[in-house]
């Protein structure tokens, strides 16, 4: 369904974004966010399923600043490298991958309204968008590491956020989970019965239904908010 375009930020630089195409005329489009693992089979998947769902989806390569490539899948050596080079991307100086998701968003726009999701390092980069990007209409976010500390969570979305979180997380305790709700009452907060990761069905904490109910209340979302 979907193929590899070049997109350009707006310093210059070039990167990849897979895009997936709708049947028919899309209804807006949605901007993936990849995990630490790459734009590899599952983010493409999920790019693929939003876009049989009506939308244009584009999923850009946010570690191709620090590395070309990325495809990673999720054993323990995967999960090191991932990391290692999440913390480089985080470590690039401002807007980093930033200036990388808002050229995403430009594209995109081509289609109507836009949403952005994100997964893992993604949802915070959802969250981040929603917050400081332009062109958005709405964002979602799936356990996004980092969001809810207070740094993050002092932020303030320009865009409606809906977030899922499972209360088996330990990269994010419930604890600071609560005090983003707190801190974000007009965020739709979401709790599942789940560990981190339970959208991905290619990983041990995969939890059907907690990712199929994420799901449907993530689409109901962007159809409310990226309707023309």
């Amino acid at each position: 369904m979907g193929s590899f375009v070049d997109l350009q930020a707006a310093d210059g630089f070039g990167f990849p974004a897979y895009v997936a195409q709708p049947a028919g005329r899309p209804g807006g489009a949605v901007v993936v966010l990849q995990e630490i693992f790459g734009v590899n089979p599952h983010i493409r998947s999920v790019a693929d399923g939003y876009a049989a769902e009506g939308w244009l989806a584009v999923a850009p390569a946010t570690f191709h600043r620090v590395k070309p490539g990325v495809e990673l899948g999720y054993s323990q050596d995967d999960m090191a490298a991932g990391s290692a080079l999440k913390a480089a991307a985080e470590a690039l100086p401002a807007p980093g991958v930033l200036q990388d998701i808002q050229a995403a968003i430009r594209h995109a726009a081509q289609a109507g309204k836009v949403g952005i999701v994100g997964y893992c390092w993604g949802g915070l980069l959802s969250w981040r968008s929603a917050c400081l990007l332009e062109g958005l209409s709405a964002a979602v976010t799936y356990y996004g590491g980092g969001m809810t500390t207070p740094d993050e969570s002092a932020r303030q979305p320009k865009v409606p956020v809906l977030a899922h979180f499972g209360d088996q997380d330990h990269w994010i305790p419930l604890p600071g989970v609560e005090a983003f709700r707190k801190a974000h009452p007009d965020v739709e907060v979401h709790v599942y019965a789940a560990n981190h990761g339970f959208n991905c069905d290619q990983r041990g904490s995969w939890n059907e239904p907690a990712a199929k109910l994420a799901r449907e209340r993530s689409l109901a979302f962007f159809r409310k908010h990226l309707a023309a």
